[in-house]
């Protein structure tokens, strides 16, 4: 019976690679990449599956049959699969829906494929209820790394930096990253760590609660404890809500228990937050100012009102609650399920249809001028992008979630006595009954704490793992609904392989090796997409254009690559002409204009591509003062504000064009049109932005230009008034020294 170790040696390697997964997805991080943590998490999770499907089929050619086992979630799970099948192909972008928004990268149908391919992997491969205790722990190991490297950076020596640049400190990161602030450690921004800890959090307690070894029981309460510090260093309210949140349903569920063991941890399980909250508080004033009495260091005392650095010109900048600006997304995303309501705008595409509808407000916020890739808030998100089709189907996921894990925890005893004799067979295979409750228990609190925190942001790769995971776990150790009879008839296929199953296997071998490889090529293209984007940022436009052309976009196609291509041989094309390399400058001329063309055919509604275009034909303009070129520039501009009728800088660069025009005019009837067309532009610019002072120094200069010197001094005046008070062009307009 050769084959019976083949099929414990496949077994083996599946449930070893879900080890990985818990265990390096969250560590996954590269300098190398556009985008440091979510790039390589998301290959990784796709190249872990690729090799558990590998696995999996080769059972199935080993023992002749379809291994797929059917569960509760199987008509939600296509039902949400479906949906998300709809939105892509009527996708406003269909390329960015399949691969995801490049730069979050996770979100997209391919990821959502692979997600519930691990599921069906883990449910039809894993039946051993011990090997999910050994996944959960090494989870939580693998967030211990997780904290440790994320704690030197809080008081300035951050590992990353170390590993990245050499130098043992913060300043490797831009002022957006700021770990001594704020604890982000491997998973890249705060409130992903949050969330990720958060997880950690109740996977632990059921450990601690379980733990019948003294010392064992005193690590897993400083682990608690370590994890609830590392949640307030992130000052990430999403996540500490989740664990409050979480702490209370357990602690009334323990307080109602009948086992007085259990209730002899009620009291650690309430000082590990209030004991870590006094010391270090929360980062939130309405509650940090009722804990001010105790303070770790006096010095460290924190001052809300003068958060920002004195004399520097931070200080005149108004940081805009983030609350107030979700509230600002969440209304926009709304409003997208009111213009496409059946299937969204597609899969992913969040950061192109938000300039559909996003709201006037936005603009006088701190962050006006951001892009928002999701909408802060994955519920949201979902309608937006997916429709009503899309909320509603995640929605039965989660709901089915629920059913089965509260089935888990409420409805067992009254199974227990029915199915005695089957469970007494697969003894060996399950965890006693009541920490069959409590792991059910932990383990739906930690899925609460995941709709928690999607609530008031959005799913990253490694809470994706968990999302789709932690369903696989209830449904794995659940011996109501795991259980499955052994039929010794399957022994006749475990014999010597067949020829033809050797042929199947080979087959099965190359076109894994294929998408193994294609996902190198993928990182690959990635990794010289960065490397152009480092050496543009250098002025190195011709390594840069090489890198892209050459290499990037002839590894993996991406209508991000083509149109950074196209703008790079657009400057590149600048810098030739006046270097009096005049047919060269027209060949690289074409080039940019063919990739810019090519990138709008792929995503005709990217607001982003349109301005590409319009900044491209300036640059050509200035070449030869050809107006034409300035003409497509303005008509892609209004193209750009027909898709965002609310970006203040559309009409500020179209006032500036049309003032080139007024200066190139031929007639008076031409200047007089031009110019209202400017002033016209210039003052839609300041409505959508009142306190957009470039706009107003802009409308300064025009009104100069055409002579108005009395409405030119009103300007002035307003922003000396009621902008900046020390603005030296309006004071030298002004004459005031």
């Amino acid at each position: 019976m050769k084959n019976l170790n083949l099929i414990k040696i496949l077994n083996k390697f599946i449930f070893s690679c879900y080890i990985l997964l818990f265990i390096l997805t969250p560590l996954i991080m590269s300098a190398a990449t556009s985008e440091l943590f979510e790039f390589n998490k998301m290959l990784f999770i796709y190249f872990i599956t690729l090799i558990i499907l590998f696995f999996w089929l080769a059972k199935m050619i080993v023992l002749k049959k379809i291994i797929l086992k059917k569960t509760l979630f199987d008509i939600p799970i296509f039902i949400f699969l479906l949906s998300q099948v709809f939105s892509t192909f009527l996708s406003i972008d269909p390329h960015t829906s399949f691969y995801g928004y490049y730069g979050r990268f996770n979100g997209g149908l391919l990821s959502i494929i692979t997600y519930i391919t691990l599921f069906y992997g883990f449910v039809s491969n894993i039946e051993n209820s011990n090997q999910v205790l050994t996944l959960l722990k090494t989870s939580v190991i693998s967030s211990i790394l997780v904290i440790f490297w994320g704690l030197p950076g809080k008081v300035g020596y951050d590992l990353s930096c170390l590993i990245f640049t050499g130098q043992w400190n913060n300043q490797c990161w831009t002022d957006q990253f700021r770990p001594a602030e704020r604890m982000f450690s491997t998973l890249g921004q705060p409130n992903w760590l949050g969330a990720y800890l958060a997880i950690n959090f109740f996977i632990a307690i059921y450990f601690f609660l379980n733990e019948n070894s003294t010392n064992k029981n005193w690590l897993f309460s400083f682990y608690l404890f370590l994890n609830f510090i590392s949640i307030l260093f992130t000052r990430s309210r999403s996540a500490l809500a989740a664990v409050i949140f979480g702490l209370i349903l357990l602690i009334v569920y323990l307080f109602l228990s009948k086992r007085d063991f259990l209730k002899r941890n009620l009291l650690i399980l309430l000082v590990i937050p209030i004991l870590s909250i006094l010391i270090f508080k929360t980062g939130i004033e309405k509650i940090d100012k009722y804990v001010n009495f105790w303070q770790l260091i006096p010095s460290q005392k924190v001052n809300y009102q003068k958060s920002q650095p004195q004399n520097s010109l931070s200080t005149n900048i108004k940081i805009t609650e983030s609350f107030d600006i979700r509230k600002i997304v969440w209304k926009g995303a709304i409003d997208l399920a009111k213009r496409y309501p059946f299937f969204g705008t597609g899969v992913e595409t969040f950061a192109y249809a938000y300039y559909f509808v996003r709201p006037k407000e936005h603009n006088l916020t701190s962050e006006w001028d951001y892009l928002y890739n999701k909408a802060h808030n994955e519920y949201l998100n979902y309608l937006a992008t997916t429709g009503f089709f899309g909320l509603f189907s995640y929605l039965l996921m989660i709901c089915f979630v629920f059913y089965l894990s509260i089935s888990n925890i409420f409805r067992l005893d009254e199974k227990k006595s029915k199915n005695q004799t089957k469970n007494q067979k697969r003894k060996e295979m399950l965890i006693d009954w009541v920490d069959f409750r409590f792991v059910n228990l932990c383990l739906m609190l930690s899925f609460i704490s995941i709709l928690i925190t999607n609530f008031f942001g959005f799913s990253t790769t490694t809470i994706n793992l968990f999302f789709y995971l932690i369903p696989a776990f209830f449904i794995t150790i659940n011996p109501l609904f795991n259980y499955q009879e052994k039929n010794d008839k399957e022994n006749k296929f475990l014999e010597e392989l067949t020829n033809k199953q050797k042929i199947f296997l080979g087959i099965l071998t190359f076109f894994i090796l294929y998408f193994l490889f294609f996902i190198f090529k993928y990182w690959l293209a990635d990794y010289y997409y960065a490397k152009a984007d480092v050496a543009f940022k250098n002025n190195q436009y011709q390594l840069a254009a090489f890198y892209l052309k050459e290499k990037a976009l002839k590894l993996k196609y991406e209508h991000v690559y083509e149109d950074k291509l196209s703008y790079i041989l657009a400057n590149l094309a600048f810098l030739s002409y006046y270097q009096k390399e005049k047919t060269y400058a027209s060949s690289l001329k074409d080039l940019s204009i063919y990739y810019n063309n090519h990138s709008l055919s792929s995503s005709p509604k990217n607001v982003l591509y349109w301005k590409t275009k319009a900044k491209i034909h300036y640059l050509f303009f200035q070449t030869k003062i050809d107006l034409t070129n300035l003409k497509i520039a303005i008509d892609s501009l209004k193209q750009a504000q027909k898709l965002s009728p609310t970006d203040p800088k559309i009409p500020y660069t179209l006032a500036f064009f049309y003032s080139i025009f007024y200066e190139n005019a031929k007639n008076n009837k031409e200047k007089e049109l031009y110019k209202n067309e400017s002033l016209k532009a210039i003052d839609y610019a300041i409505e959508l932005k009142n306190d957009m002072i470039d706009a107003y120094l802009l409308k300064g200069q025009l009104l100069k230009k055409y002579k108005q010197a009395n409405e030119m001094k009103e300007v002035y005046r307003y922003i000396l008034n009621n902008l900046d008070s020390n603005n030296q062009e309006a004071k030298k307009e002004l004459g005031i020294n």
